[in-house]
């Protein structure tokens, strides 16, 4: 099984020049932790609650007034729609995180994939085991 075969299309998405305050609305908004940043589905990074934390806040940078650009991760970890399920899982568990960006083969943004997904919908136990243990041990 692929990526491409149980990732999510609709991806939470806000442009660089997008004000912090506005991010944290689409966060509350959609309930999650992070958006990605992207420019005509080119992705540029992303940006999670505890960047608004530590890189605005703590910074007293004005939410109202900040861009995505100034507190976005820009080195963001990601994976292609042909890869295999296999190795996506032991990329994310091995670097500790929940969620990957899927490119195509023009390092377009077309998905996001989450150890969810590949827990609900890989069809190897092995593997949706592994991805279900990484979601607890991550809780």
């Amino acid at each position: 099984m692929i990526v491409k075969d149980i990732m999510s299309k609709n991806v939470i998405v806000v442009e660089p020049t997008a004000k912090l305050n506005d991010v944290a609305k689409k966060m509350k908004e959609h309930d999650c932790g992070s958006i990605l940043v992207a420019s005509e589905d080119r992705l540029l990074g992303v940006i999670t609650d505890r960047d608004l934390t530590l890189r605005s806040i703590a910074e007293s940078l004005n939410p109202s007034e900040t861009t995505a650009d100034k507190v976005m991760t820009k080195e963001v970890l990601y994976c292609r729609e042909s890869d295999d399920i296999a190795s996506v899982a032991e990329n994310m568990t091995r670097n500790k995180v929940r969620r990957l960006p899927v490119l195509d083969a023009n390092k377009r943004l077309v998905g996001i994939i989450s150890l969810g997904d590949i827990a609900a919908n890989g069809n190897d136990e092995k593997i949706s085991g592994s991805a279900l243990g990484s979601i607890c041990k991550a809780a």
